[in-house]
């Protein structure tokens, strides 16, 4: 199975299961001398961590990243970035009755169909748990971009019919939906709870914002 490593002279190769013992990564072409401790990391990964309010997954995880390598006093050495995060609540059990089932919405026949076997813990690689480690590597990169002065955020914009219009960066961190717009959240959170009541779900948009890029930069050209 190919696909886990991401970027080119800038890479994350990224490994484990929603059930496994633990995540990790590998992190390379950072450049030496980057300032660097673990809240630089675990900041990103609070934001992202789940059971932080009742519209997310109410999972337990701490989240806490362990750096294995390529950092020293503080600073990147310019050897590969080790990258851990070890999975503490993790209910396998609980999927026990989905085992011959594929789920709605989630990557269960696609792998079944893709590689002829499937993790049914979680969607295990196919699980977004595994999206906390390409939070802790990009993390990495966001430091390094900020020291070129390169600032990239982001916020929700819609959540199923519900337009969000941009008004402040300020009222981004301040709720769980990442809403622009303070007036939203409400809305937002009465629209979540009847979903909740439906048992349905809904699609999301994010709009990512890059400021300071400078002038030619990618391809094509």
């Amino acid at each position: 199975m190919s696909g886990n490593t991401f970027g080119k002279l800038f890479t994350v190769t990224t490994a484990g299961e929603s059930h496994g013992p633990a995540l990790v990564a590998i992190v390379d072409g950072c450049p030496p001398g980057l300032e660097l401790d673990l809240q630089d990391l675990q900041r990103d990964l609070d934001r992202r961590k789940p059971g932080t309010s009742r519209h997310t997954t109410q999972r337990q995880e701490a989240d806490e990243v362990e750096i294995l390598s390529g950092v020293f006093e503080g600073k990147t050495t310019g050897a590969s970035i080790g990258l851990l995060i070890r999975n503490t609540d993790q209910k396998s059990k609980d999927y026990s009755a989905i085992k011959d089932l594929f789920r709605p919405a989630h990557a269960d026949y696609t792998y079944h169909h893709k590689y002829g076997i499937r993790d049914y813990r979680g969607g295990g690689r196919s699980s977004a748990r595994e999206t906390a480690m390409r939070v802790a590597a990009g993390a990495i990169a966001k430091k390094y971009l900020a020291t070129q002065g390169i600032v990239i955020r982001g916020y929700m914009s819609q959540l199923g019919p519900i337009q969000i219009p941009f008004k402040t960066w300020d009222s981004v961190e301040d709720n769980a939906f990442f809403c622009p717009d303070p007036d939203k959240v409400p809305e937002l959170e009465a629209y979540m709870d009847q979903l909740r009541r439906d048992q349905d779900s809904v699609g999301a948009k994010i709009t990512v914002v890059a400021e300071g890029v400078m002038p030619g930069l990618g391809e094509p050209v």
